[in-house]
């Protein structure tokens, strides 16, 4: 009676797990062929670009953040453009 409930234990944990694989299968692939069909068939909307002005900062900020690149990089980084972020 023991080697019974061990044995149908078992296959009930293989059939689970094996359950568990295909369907977390089946969401992967799914997944990926609905990636495929949207890139595939939907165009990409081009977002509303923001363009910020060079003079938006002015001129202290802009010198105190070369001078704190300057100090951390000890003279070798040179700011090109700041972005806010």
């Amino acid at each position: 009676m023991e080697q019974s409930s061990l044995n149908d234990a078992f296959w009930i944990l293989i059939v689970g797990m094996i359950t568990v694989f295909i369907i977390l299968w089946l969401v992967v692939l799914t997944g990926n062929l609905i990636i495929k069909f949207v890139n595939r068939f939907v165009p990409e909307t081009e977002g509303s670009k923001r363009v910020t002005k060079a003079s938006a900062l002015s001129n202290g900020t802009s010198a105190a953040i070369s001078a704190a690149v300057s100090i951390i990089t000890n003279g070798k980084g040179k700011v090109t453009k700041i972005t806010k972020v």
